[in-house]
């Protein structure tokens, strides 16, 4: 079963980075030289996935800008011989084929899932959140479609977390069935230390099969009065198995400014023009 389709949710006030997102799209606040949303975008169309819907709000018109062309940038770079800066530019609306969903109000990343039914359009469709990054050797987004293809069932990215988390994510009751790969139980929204059934959370990455559409028009507000995720997916866990993979590699919240600092660093660290300054710098 193939996945050839991402929605990335993009609709949400970005409550945990104001000010600087009171102006400016969450999703374009720059990591080290390019908007959040773009790496996201770059993670799936580098494993082949060919069309991405982005769920945003009407002021979000510069996620849209970003992605399209800039004809009077082109040329002004153009007219200055910068043919390296001018390619870069031109890669970024190349990247895939894009559509724009509107989500009137932001009522929860269930809500904005529900928003993209026409474009998965009765297909398996990945959710990838744009200010959740990943560092992988094999991209998460890859892991993921991995497990699903082989399970042809709801499959969604696990990572371990430490108590503070537990009030963060979803954190999932379930069995381990082979290497890195688990039959999701039960999942509870931000449950607390005391609460949580374990140390495996959701971590911003999924692929649901259609059902997953139905299961949130039956999922009433929760948590924060939105519609969860979460309890869609635990409807889903009721009536069909859902699975969960616990990726390798690096993550970071970039949408928490500690993340946000951590995610810079770390991704700085590793390019090559960076990374001697990085180290005299940090010691």
């Amino acid at each position: 079963m193939n996945v050839r389709k991402v929605l990335i949710p993009a609709a949400g006030f970005g409550t945990r980075t104001l000010p600087a997102s009171k102006a400016i799209p969450k999703e374009m606040i720059t990591l080290i030289d390019r908007p959040l949303i773009q790496y996201a975008v770059e993670e799936a169309a580098g494993i082949g996935i060919g069309q991405v819907g982005i769920i945003t709000s009407a002021w979000k018109t510069a996620i849209e800008r970003h992605f399209g062309s800039s004809p009077e940038l082109e040329a002004f770079l153009a007219a200055k011989g910068k043919t390296s800066i001018l390619e870069d530019i031109r890669k970024i609306g190349r990247l895939t084929e894009f559509t724009y969903i509107l989500q009137p109000e932001p009522l929860g990343l269930g809500h904005a899932v529900l928003m993209g039914e026409a474009f998965a359009a009765g297909e398996p469709v990945a959710v990838m959140n744009p200010d959740t990054i990943y560092d992988c050797p094999v991209p998460c987004l890859k892991q993921l479609r991995d497990v699903f293809e082989r399970r042809e069932a709801t499959t969604v990215v696990l990572g371990r977390i430490d108590g503070e988390g537990t009030s963060k994510y979803g954190v999932v009751r379930a069995d381990r069935i082979s290497d890195r790969v688990y039959r999701i139980r039960d999942l509870v929204e931000k449950p607390g230390p005391q609460k949580a059934p374990s140390d495996l959370a959701v971590l911003g990455r999924y692929i649901f099969m259609p059902s997953v559409f139905d299961a949130i028009r039956a999922t009433p507000s929760g948590y924060g009065g939105e519609i969860q995720i979460t309890d869609a997916i635990r409807r889903l866990i009721d009536s069909e198995p859902v699975y969960g993979v616990l990726f390798e590699g690096r993550r970071y919240d970039a949408g928490d400014p500690w993340g946000y600092i951590e995610a810079t660093l770390g991704l700085a660290g590793k390019k090559p023009e960076f990374a001697g300054r990085m180290k005299a710098l940090i010691g």
